[in-house]
């Protein structure tokens, strides 16, 4: 059986839960009729990279899709691009905060998803989920995980497909912020991922 690797981040920035990973273990057990197998990888420009790496060496899954958070966004947003920069506001749950540097010298100034995003993001909103296409993932360790991903497969011509979709907070998350924060719930936020990857199965 053909499998899905989808992973999710630890907690960061002083908070206690996650929504990706919170999100990414509650996936179903197959997708599509492929495996989903889970990931919780940490908030690290160092170690998060290394540590998708190494489950897609130990996996070998045919699609990769990353799952992270984005405060502030109200939508699940598959994202189009990652590059390579970081540019970190906050430190990492190491301590590092590299600051206008390129993650890999030598490499390509980005790379795109090969995950069809647009369509994933209209078949989530389709099924009720307010989706939509991201063309920043911004400077952080999410960035770099998609980047680091993509470089790797790339490099490699492995044929599996990958790519990084963000998710709001969770309501409980929003309640300790000031100001309007949107949420989504992590019930819908889940309805959204598992729609996506089913789209992106019957993609290729």
């Amino acid at each position: 059986m053909e499998k899905i690797l989808v992973t999710g981040f630890e907690p960061f920035g002083g908070e206690q839960t996650n929504p990706s990973w919170e999100v990414v273990k509650a996936l179903p057990r197959t997708i599509a009729g492929r495996s989903v197998v889970r990931e919780r990888i940490p908030v690290s420009f160092r170690r998060g990279p290394a540590a998708a790496l190494a489950a897609i060496q130990r996996e070998s899954p045919s699609i990769v899709l990353c799952v992270g958070q984005a405060g502030g966004r109200a939508k699940v947003t598959p994202e189009f691009v990652g590059i390579n920069y970081a540019d970190a506001r906050i430190p990492d749950n190491d301590g590092e905060q590299p600051q206008g540097r390129r993650l890999s010298p030598g490499a390509p100034d980005a790379h795109f998803s090969t995950l069809p995003v647009r369509a994933m993001a209209q078949v989530m909103v389709d099924d009720g989920v307010p989706a939509a296409v991201s063309h920043s993932a911004g400077t952080y360790v999410c960035n770099a995980v998609l980047f680091s991903v993509l470089d790797a497969l790339f490099s490699s011509r492995s044929t599996a497909r990958a790519g990084f979709v963000h998710v709001p907070n969770s309501p409980e998350q929003a309640c300790r912020l000031a100001g309007e924060a949107p949420s989504m719930p992590v019930a819908l936020m889940l309805q959204g991922i598992v729609s996506g990857l089913e789209c992106a199965c019957s993609w290729g």
